[in-house]
């Protein structure tokens, strides 16, 4: 079945930086609109940023020019280039694939900064 696996998450300190990646496994991935969401305790889950399959880019207000999303449709991955993180950052951090009416999410990978 289809698969998405995050991974890159981990414990940082304020101001440092992570490159999670999502790598995805039977699927058509370039036909695929990919997004990275957080999801931190107590709050909803919310868009961090999407990347399309032409490769056009947005960002939620909370991390433009902090985080590059990009994606390499070769090796069917996706990454979030994560900068100046700050505490209010800190969640778990969700890979999301879209296309039509399919979408798919991975497992999440847990994104801590904190002194």
């Amino acid at each position: 079945q289809v698969q998405l696996v995050e991974s890159g998450g981990g414990e940082v300190q304020p101001g440092g930086s992570l490159r999670l990646s999502c790598v995805a496994s039977r699927l058509s991935f370039s036909n695929y609109r990919i997004s990275w969401y957080r999801q931190a305790p107590g709050k909803e889950r919310e868009l961090v940023a999407t990347i399309t399959t032409s490769g056009s880019t947005n960002y939620a207000d909370l991390v433009k020019g902090r985080f590059t999303i990009s994606r390499d449709n070769f090796k069917k991955t996706v990454y979030l280039q994560m900068g100046s993180l700050k505490p209010e950052d800190t969640a778990v951090y969700y890979c999301n694939a879209e296309w039509l009416t399919l979408d798919y999410w991975g497992q999440g990978t847990q994104v801590t900064v904190s002194s």
